[in-house]
Parts: C-alpha cells; sequence; structure tokens
C-alpha cells in the first residue's frame, strides 16, 4: 500500500464525497488517494450507490492484494471503465465484495473492454471446468468461476452509476443469468453424472427443462431454478440411476450456484423426480391442472439431451395452447388470483415487489392469462417471456400498444429494483426496505440510477416513482383485459389502440368468467354508448369494474345488475360520481352485484344505499345506521300519514332501504351472522307496528277503539333471530277497553289483524311481507284474535305439547306493551311449569321430532345439506335447545330465553350438557343460519337447500362469509360441522 503524503493537498471533503464513516479519512490515507491525483478518481467512489462500502471492500481488497495493489491503484486512475465498474459493484453488494477480497485477482475481470460472452461460450467454460476438477474441489472451483460471471454482470449493470457507461437493458441481464444458469446446470449434470455413474458406466440420456423465469430466459440474480427432468427409458434401472444423477445434480447446484427445484413437475413434490416423456404426456392429457398448463408457457431445454427436451416441448406445447378450453379454467383462474392475494401479509403487502398489489406478479398473471386465452389461434403468442409476450399482444390488438409499452416499462422498472435488493447481499428477496429506513432507500435510489428532480431527493424521487408504477400496473391489469373489450362494442377513445374481433372478445370474456360472453358484450355496448360525460366516465370505469366482477361468483349477473343500475340512475350526478372518486364504492358494489340476486333489485328502489357503500370515519357508512334508530324513524315516518295505504308504503320505503343496508353489509362481511339477524327482526318489528298503527288509526270509531292489540312474535321473530327468507310467526291478543262487550272488542281486533295480514302481504315487488298466525290456539282453525282470557282459558284445559313448546319462543313485539307483557307472564307458567314438563310430554316431543324428520323433509331434498331440517340444520339444533328448556327452566331463570343462542350459553353456564357439546351446536347453528341465509342472498328468494357444487355453491360460501369464496371448502366444512352437532343432538333425544 501505499505510504500517505506527509502535506495533504486541498481535495474533497469526506463528507463532500458523500462519505459519513468515521474512518473514511483514514481510509483514503492508507490507500495513498490523497494527491491532485486521486481527485477524480474521488468524485467517481463519491457516485458509488453507497461510497462507504465500496471504500471499505477497496481498502479489504489492497489487503487481499498486498504487492498487486499498486497494479490495480495504477489502472483506477487510467481506465474510467474499471472505476465505474468498480466502484459501482462494490457500491453495491457486499457479496461480491466479499467474493473479490476472496479472489482479489478477479478485478482484472472488469478491467479493459468488457463484454458479456454468449450462451455456447458460457456453456463450454463451465463444462470445460467440470471435466478439469474432482472431488471435493468441485464446488469451490465452480463456485468461484460462478461468482465471477455474476461479478462481470452486475459491474456492467451498475457501471452507469458512476460513469457515464451504457446502460444494460433488463432484457439483456435477464438473458446472461438465465445463459449462465443453464451453464451452471450443464455443469453441474457432468459432474452428478460423473459422480453417479463413474468413469465407465454409460452416460444415461437425461434432459433438464427450465421453468419459470429461468425458462423464460428473465431470470433474477438470485432466484430458484425451477426444472423437470426427462429421460426416454423407462427400464426400471436406468430410472433409478436417472433419478440418482438429477438429485445429485440438484444438490452440487444448491452447494455450488442456486437452489434447483422441481416442484414444478407431475404431482409435484410427491410425484417421481424423473418420467419418461411418455409418462409426462400422459400425465398432462388427464391429470394436469390449469396453473400447470400456464407454468409450462415458460418451459424451454437448458441442459443434457437437446433432441429429447425439444421432443419434450413440441409435445407438450399443443396442450397449453388449449387449456382454455378446459372446464374448469375459469374457477382455476379465480382461484389461483385469490391464492397468489393470500400468500402476501397485509402489513407487508406495500413493500412487496412481487406479490402487493401493482406488483410484478399481477403483470406476470395477466400477461399468461391473455396469452392461454388467445395464443390457441395466435402463433406469434407463444413466446416464454413477459416483455416479448406483452410485445405481441400488444402487435396482435390484444391490448393497447401505449398500454403494453407502458405496463413494460412498469415491470422492467420493478424488476431493476428487485435485482438491485438480490444484489446486495446475493440474497433473494422482494421487499423494500422499512418506508422509514432512509439510509436503505438512499442506498436503492442510487444503485437504481435514480437522481433528484430539483421537488424531490433521490429517496423522494424514488418513493414518488415507486407509488406511480404501482398505480400503473394496477391500472393497466385492469385494463388489459377490459379496455380492448370496451374498443370491440364501438367505444374506443383517443388513447385507445387495440381491436379485438368479436370472437377473440367473447373468448377473452369466457375465459374471465363470463358464461353468457356475447349478452356481456351487449350490456358493455349499452354502457358505454351515450355520449358525453356519461359515456366517458363508463368507459373510464369499466375495465376496473369489470377486473373486480370477473373475481365474483357471477359476473354475469353482476354485470346485468350494473347496467339496470346505471340506466335507472343514469340522470343522477352522484352515482357516476360516487364510483369514479370513492373507490370503496365501486369496489363493494361490484362485490355486492356479482354474488347477490336479492340486493340489486333492493337498490334499484333504494339507490341512496350505494352512498353508504363509501368508508366513514370509523369504517363503512354502511354500519352507521343504529338497528333501534332505525325502528323508531319507520313507525314515526308511517305515522305521519292518515291513509294506511300511504303509511304502509312508507314504512315498504325505509324498510327496503333498510334491508338493502343489511344484506350489504353482510355481503360484504361487516356484519356477524347475530347482528344481522337482530336487525332483520328489527325491520319486522317495526313494519308490524307502523301497519298496527295505520290500520287502528284508520278503523277507530268515534268514540275510541274497543280493544287494546298487542302483537306476540313467536319462531324466531320471538327469538330476534329472523332470516332474510323468515316469515313473521305471531299471535294477536286483545282486551275490551272503554266498557265495550267482548264480543265487539274481538270482532274489531279481528278486522284491524286481517287487514294487517292483508295488506303486508300484498305483492309489492319487494322481499316478502307474510304474517303467519297458524301458531295460535287451534291452528289455521282457531279465530284469529283472542282475548287474554280466552288465551287463559284454551291453555288451561287444551293445551298440546307442541303448543308449549312453541311458547318457549313468546315475545311482545308490537301494539300495547301491558297487555303483551301479561300475556307472557300469563304463559310462563305454562311453558316454564313449576315442577318442570312431564316424562310423557318429553316422550311427546320426541315422537314428534322423529316425525319431522321422517316426514317434513321436501321430497328430493338432500338431508345432509338442508339447513333448517337436515342433519345437524337449524330444526336440530333449536329442538335440542328447547327440550333442554322444558326439562330444566323450572329451576334454572336463566333458560327463560326466546334466543336459541342466549339459551345455548346459559345451557353451558347451568352445565347441564358438556361445554365441547354446547360449542358444537352453537357452531352448527351459526353455520346453518349463515348458509341459510346466504341462500336468500344469492337465489334472491327462500329456500334452505344448499346447490350442489359449481357456481352457485361458491357464490353461497362468498355471500356466508367464507373467506375465499371456495364452495367445496365450504361445504366439506358445512357438513363436518352439522355431522357432529347431530351426534350430540343424537345423545340428548336418545336420553
Amino acid at each position: 500500500m501505499a505510504k500517505p503524503a506527509t502535506q495533504r493537498p486541498t481535495l474533497p471533503s469526506v463528507g463532500r464525497l458523500g462519505l459519513v464513516a468515521p474512518t473514511a479519512r483514514d481510509d483514503l490515507d492508507r490507500l495513498g488517494w490523497n494527491t491532485d491525483a486521486h481527485v477524480e478518481l474521488l468524485w467517481s467512489l463519491s457516485r458509488a450507490p453507497e461510497a462507504d462500502e465500496a471504500l471499505r471492500a477497496i481498502v479489504r481488497l489492497a489487503e487481499a492484494l498486498d504487492g498487486d495493489w499498486d497494479e490495480l491503484n495504477r489502472a483506477l486512475l487510467t481506465d474510467k471503465p474499471l472505476r465505474g465498474r468498480l466502484f459501482g459493484v462494490l457500491g453495491s453488494s457486499l457479496a461480491l465484495g466479499d467474493h473479490l477480497v476472496a479472489r482479489p485477482q478477479s478485478w482484472h475481470l472488469l478491467a479493459g473492454d468488457v463484454g458479456l460472452p454468449s450462451a455456447e461460450q458460457l456453456v463450454r467454460e463451465f463444462v470445460d471446468a467440470a471435466e478439469n476438477v474432482t472431488g471435493p474441489a468441485a464446488v469451490p472451483a465452480l463456485r468461484s468461476l460462478y461468482r465471477d460471471r455474476l461479478l462481470i454482470l452486475a459491474a456492467l449493470d451498475v457501471a452507469p452509476t458512476v460513469e457515464n457507461e451504457p446502460v444494460l437493458a433488463f432484457s439483456t441481464v435477464g438473458k446472461h443469468l438465465s445463459d449462465l444458469a443453464d451453464a451452471a446446470l450443464a455443469s453441474a449434470l457432468v459432474v452428478a453424472t460423473r459422480t453417479v455413474c463413474g468413469p465407465d458406466t454409460d452416460v444415461p440420456k437425461l434432459a433438464v427443462i427450465a421453468m419459470g423465469k429461468c425458462g423464460a430466459r428473465e431470470l433474477n440474480y438470485v432466484s430458484d431454478v425451477d426444472v423437470i427432468f426427462v429421460t426416454d427409458d423407462a427400464a426400471h434401472s436406468s430410472m433409478a440411476l436417472n433419478t440418482r444423477v438429477a438429485g445429485e445434480l440438484m444438490r452440487f447446484a444448491g452447494d455450488a450456484f442456486f437452489e434447483v427445484d422441481a416442484a414444478l413437475r407431475p404431482e409435484g413434490k410427491q410425484g417421481q423426480l424423473v418420467r419418461t416423456l411418455e409418462s409426462h404426456v400422459a400425465y398432462y392429457e388427464r391429470w394436469a391442472k390449469t396453473w400447470e398448463f400456464q407454468a409450462l408457457l415458460k418451459a424451454r431445454p437448458a441442459a443434457g439431451d437437446a433432441d429429447l427436451g425439444a421432443q419434450y416441448v413440441d409435445a407438450l406445447m399443443p396442450m397449453v395452447w388449449t387449456a382454455c378450453e378446459r372446464p374448469d379454467f375459469v374457477p382455476d383462474v379465480q382461484a389461483m388470483r385469490r391464492r397468489v392475494e393470500e400468500l402476501v401479509p397485509a402489513g407487508v403487502r406495500d413493500r412487496e415487489l412481487k406479490l402487493g398489489t401493482g406488483g410484478l406478479r399481477d403483470v406476470e398473471f395477466a400477461v399468461q392469462l391473455l396469452q392461454l386465452v388467445h395464443g390457441r389461434t395466435d402463433d406469434a403468442l407463444h413466446v416464454s417471456s413477459t416483455v416479448d409476450a406483452l410485445a405481441a399482444l400488444g402487435e396482435g390488438g390484444y391490448v393497447g400498444r401505449d398500454d403494453a409499452a407502458n405496463l413494460t416499462a412498469s415491470y422492467e422498472f420493478l424488476r431493476l429494483l428487485e435485482h438491485r435488493l438480490q444484489l446486495q447481499r446475493l440474497k433473494r428477496t422482494h421487499m423494500l426496505p422499512e418506508p422509514d429506513d432512509e439510509e436503505a432507500m438512499r442506498w436503492l435510489a442510487r444503485a437504481a440510477h435514480v437522481r433528484p428532480d430539483g421537488q424531490h431527493d433521490a429517496v423522494g424521487v424514488l418513493r414518488e416513482e415507486l407509488k406511480r408504477q404501482s398505480m400503473r400496473v394496477s391500472r393497466l391489469h385492469a385494463k388489459l383485459f377490459y379496455q380492448p373489450l370496451l374498443e370491440s362494442v364501438g367505444s374506443p377513445t383517443v388513447e385507445l389502440s387495440a381491436s379485438l374481433s368479436a370472437q377473440a372478445a367473447e373468448r377473452q370474456l369466457a375465459a374471465l368468467g363470463y358464461e353468457g360472453p356475447q349478452s356481456a358484450l351487449t350490456h358493455l355496448a349499452a354502457l358505454t354508448s351515450h355520449g358525453g360525460r356519461r359515456g366517458r366516465v363508463q368507459q373510464v370505469l369499466l375495465p376496473t369494474l369489470l377486473d373486480w366482477l370477473s373475481d365474483t361468483p357471477d359476473p354475469d349477473a353482476g354485470l346485468l345488475a350494473y347496467r339496470r343500475i346505471s340506466e335507472e340512475l343514469a340522470d343522477e350526478r352522484w352515482y357516476l360520481a360516487a364510483l369514479r372518486d370513492e373507490g370503496a364504492v365501486a369496489k363493494r358494489l361490484m362485490r355486492v352485484l356479482g354474488t347477490s340476486a336479492y340486493v340489486p333489485d333492493l337498490l334499484l328502489r333504494a339507490p341512496e344505499v350505494i352512498r353508504q357503500y363509501a368508508d366513514g370515519p370509523n369504517g363503512a357508512k354502511l354500519l352507521e345506521v343504529e338497528p333501534d334508530g332505525f325502528a323508531r324513524s319507520l313507525v314515526a315516518s308511517s305515522g305521519r300519514h292518515a291513509d294506511p295505504v300511504r303509511a304502509i308504503a312508507a314504512a315498504r320505503t325505509l324498510r327496503r332501504r333498510e334491508l338493502a343496508r343489511i344484506a350489504s353489509a353482510d355481503l360484504l362481511g361487516l356484519l356477524e351472522v347475530t347482528e344481522v339477524c337482530k336487525g332483520l327482526t328489527s325491520v319486522w318489528v317495526a313494519v308490524l307496528q307502523a301497519a298496527l298503527d295505520a290500520v287502528t288509526r284508520a278503523s277507530t270509531p268515534a268514540g275510541g277503539p274497543p280493544a287494546v292489540i298487542a302483537v306476540i312474535g313467536m319462531g324466531r321473530l320471538g327469538g330476534k333471530e329472523l332470516g332474510y327468507g323468515s316469515d313473521a310467526d305471531v299471535m294477536f291478543v286483545c282486551e275490551p277497553v272503554g266498557g265495550a262487550e267482548e264480543s265487539v272488542a274481538v270482532k274489531w281486533a279481528t278486522s284491524i289483524a286481517e287487514q294487517v295480514r292483508a295488506r303486508l302481504g300484498t305483492p309489492s315487488g319487494d322481499p316478502p311481507l307474510e304474517v303467519d298466525a297458524n301458531l295460535r290456539p287451534e291452528g289455521r282453525s282457531g279465530p284469529l284474535v283472542r282475548t287474554l282470557a280466552s288465551y287463559r282459558a284454551y291453555y288451561a284445559q287444551w293445551v298440546q305439547t307442541w303448543e308449549v313448546q312453541a311458547l318457549l319462543r313468546a315475545h311482545c313485539v308490537a301494539g300495547d306493551e301491558d297487555l303483551g307483557q301479561r300475556f307472557l307472564l300469563m304463559i310462563d307458567d305454562i311453558r316454564y311449569p313449576p315442577d318442570g314438563v312431564s316424562a310423557s310430554a318429553v316422550q311427546e316431543i320426541r315422537r314428534i321430532k322423529a316425525r319431522v324428520d321422517a316426514e317434513r323433509l321436501p321430497r328430493g331434498a338432500d338431508p345432509n345439506t338442508h339447513t333448517k331440517l337436515g342433519r345437524g340444520g337449524l330444526a336440530d339444533i333449536e329442538w335440542t335447545v328447547q327440550l333442554l328448556q322444558l326439562r330444566h327452566a323450572h329451576r334454572i331463570p336463566a333458560l327463560h330465553n326466546t334466543s336459541t343462542l342466549e339459551t345455548l350459553n346459559a345451557i353451558g353456564a347451568a352445565e347441564l350438557i358438556a361445554e365441547g357439546d354446547v360449542d358444537l351446536l352453537r357452531q352448527a347453528w351459526l353455520t346453518a343460519t349463515k348458509a341459510r341465509n346466504a341462500l336468500v342472498l344469492v337465489k334472491g328468494k327462500p329456500t334452505d337447500q344448499l346447490p350442489g357444487p359449481g357456481r352457485q355453491l361458491n357464490a353461497v360460501a362468498q355471500a356466508a362469509g367464507w373467506a375465499n369464496g371456495d364452495g367445496s371448502e365450504f361445504l366439506d366444512n358445512y357438513l363436518r360441522v352439522t355431522r357432529r352437532a347431530k351426534t350430540v343432538v343424537r345423545r340428548i333425544f336418545g336420553e
């Protein structure tokens, strides 16, 4: 090393050079870089992405070179490209700095006229090196050669950061890394063959097929290399030998170069490591899933027998281009999209370059899907590189050329950042630094050639660019699929340049989940055909809306519903403005429309609820309505009208709005099922009260009403556990007032009750309002209204066991509160007898339950999946709870409760049955209730039978809040939960 000068000339300060390490000045002195001759060299050093790290590495390199340091020192003064390459790579990669210190003479590789060797030259170099080393020396020798080649590429890649060297194109870097991987695999195959077979055994015929980024020739600096092994000999001995060779290749490559991953082979990690070509073909013809054909888009022979590799590609590629015709193509694609999104924890999604929103996977997935859809009829799309595929899609008119160019630029920018992050320590990563890590962000900005722009420093520019690129990818991800579709229906805009044929448009829509692509195109044409602001806003909105719709269970119905709502609200400026300006509104609306047949009709008549899809200060505005406050509002609004028709119409209007709000919040996962049931009960109670008040006002004679009336809720209404498809089970009780005769009072009250039932039951286009009074004494044959005394007399003499059981859920819901409470006090001795229910009554309940199980299930219904009467369904749970109430409520006051869930909690607290059994019953009730509600939301009408596997079951799963909308998983869970609950039910009813 040079001796420090005795007198330091005027040189840039370490601060101006960007050196902040305390030892920086001493390090410069140790190197002798303290004379006027070193000024230009120091300024080059200052432009390194991390100048301190570069300086420290130079000091270590000088110590490693010892007497040969002077040669490098002189070269750095005269060879400007060498300075750029060396300072650039040392300031970008700690790992390559360590490699240079370990092999200090490798600096010569960066001096002079440096270029990248061809693929053939690399293979020859690596294979020769493999053949010249044996035993334990093979790994370090080939690892050093591989790192030397990485050093050259990285130095050329980052040199422009320091000096004005030519910038290597992204495609050049990816291709060279892939060529380098091919060469490494070829050398690993030589070593593996020699290790397994020895010098005297015939070399097996084995082809190594590159997959993933290596297969596409767009590899990262650090990445697993995905491969598939193919042989042409099925003999047991040859297969065993080939498998050993393949295993040794993977082991050696992992030690010397990179991890080799063979998990993309047939049957994944559970499948054979090596298969014959015929075995591969047979597997893909019969068993392969959609994602496996998508993976084959990147397949390329990389090493081993070239002819066999070519035969593999030729045999399987035709299957790739017909994969979109498979019946499970659409659900597979949707499942893949969901799976990718679920892989990234929400807390790091903004930092994930690969899997985050607007990240690399979004681009790759979109491009590959378009290739699969259109590649069947267009050979120009049969390319493996993402960038090449984007260019081909643009040339073919499947995406706009500007969109293809912009997406390519965003993709290459994100890949550049990925490369820089991996170079630093030669570790596999896709994660950006923490947002508040200024030093790490500054290093990344400099390494990625990001410069200040006058308004922001380099870090600020990088942050803005990341935000812009991520937003552009997210926007173009949707536009890529749908903007050409809009042009194909005759609504081009200035920025469009793609034009799909009608057949291509239908094919693309079908692949995105639309079962009626022709109808979908008709809807798109209608939505975008209007001139002026309305049509322009729809053209801007639709690509994103259609993308969100395609991820719902029924995008066809969703698009039709969106068209109907858009046409209904054509003159409402707030509507399109809300969709355009409130991202949450548009996304939530698409999810609701693509899942439910129940809500769209409500929204057509109560469109103001769409505004509540927006986020408010405390979450979604859908949750800002308080049920009790709504009920008071409905009754008050109805009370402003003297005419009962208008009064009930006002009540219907508010009911419609509230149903739309509750159902929307339910579908969006914002409400628990118990809150939904209470909210729906609150709606029914308010409507009953409003209707009773309206009819009573209109029917009251001049001298005042001859009676007071109370409405007793029964069943789920009494338990505050109504579902979307539930009727209102009620009983009417009256009492004469003002000295009226009982017969007159009953007659008047009966007229009131009949009018309430008739007016509420009148068809209105809304979900039905059926008031069912069949649980009254003597059922349909008995009087609709009785006095309190009449009820008391009937129950004292004639009450049947099933009526006692029904009274367990009786609760006053409307009308005269005092009368209602006196009715409940009267029936308490009947439903909670002081000495408990008799043994004969228990036997009667068991007999009735057995009869219900045998006779009540509808013909053709599946007893395993009928949510009400099926195995472990609602009836099973409710009858079990009610039997326990009848047997124990006389001594446990907590069981005096009309709610099934609250009573279950009391049963558990009283230890009447094991807590585990209570939990099984609770889970079954919640599961069946969610499923029953979801069935109504999806089908738009009351039903209790779960559908079989398919789109509708997926919709029910999503409506029921199942995380990924997978109908099969939802059904498996339903069957498991109800089966376990049925075991408890049988045990209790069998005691």
